[in-house]
């Protein structure tokens, strides 16, 4: 299952990336929603033999991509998901994007956290989910600057990726879901995370750590 998932799951995420592209609703927002899977599976599949990612990870990195991939086909503020959800609630805007921001910290969390599990001395420390924390606050907000100079380049060619709706605080709101969203995988899945390392034996190999699959 853990060798079929990830091939599965990669299939999923390119199927959804070249249909997402066949006539968007706009050509550069979704090139800028979805250049993170671009630029994303080529890094994990050239880092595969060496950093395999736990089964967890591989199911919310196809998961974030997925949403980062409706969002650049329809535009954040015109996906039908987003449109059912205001409906059902009468809210006054497309919260889709709220979802976005949510697993913009959601996500990295679990990444992040992998990454100093296995390969920095933070396993068991204390400081590792504050770390964690701090590393996704940190990627939300440099995502606003390139919100930002998005704006800038672009001007009103760039509404649609920033997706503020007329929202003057869409920026704090975003980097507060992302806070929301980093905790809340911390505290949800941190135990699943660390049995899941668990079956990744760390042997150690001229200085660096390699996993390898335990029997």
């Amino acid at each position: 299952m853990r060798k079929v998932l990830p091939r599965v799951l990669l299939g999923v995420v390119l199927v959804a990336l070249v249909a997402s592209g066949i006539r968007p609703y706009d050509r550069l927002t979704w090139l800028l929603e979805t250049v993170w899977v671009i630029v994303g599976v080529p890094v994990v599949l050239l880092t595969w033999r060496r950093f395999p990612l736990t089964t967890l990870l591989c199911c919310l990195l196809a998961g974030h991509a997925l949403i980062l991939i409706a969002g650049g086909h329809w535009s954040y503020a015109r996906t039908p998901l987003g449109d059912w959800v205001r409906d059902l609630f009468d809210l006054s805007r497309n919260p889709y994007d709220r979802l976005g921001h949510f697993a913009q910290g959601f996500v990295p969390a679990v990444l992040v956290r992998e990454i100093l599990v296995r390969r920095s001395p933070l396993r068991g420390s204390r400081w590792l989910a504050p770390l964690v924390v701090c590393a996704c606050l940190a990627f939300s907000a440099f995502f606003e600057l390139i919100e930002w100079w998005a704006a800038l380049a672009g001007g009103s060619a760039a509404d649609d990726f920033l997706a503020t709706q007329g929202d003057v605080w869409d920026t704090q709101w975003d980097m507060f879901l992302a806070l929301v969203g980093a905790v809340t995988s911390l505290v949800l899945l941190s135990r699943v995370h660390d049995r899941q390392l668990a079956r990744l034996a760390p042997a150690i190999v001229g200085g660096t750590t390699r996993p390898a699959e335990v029997p």
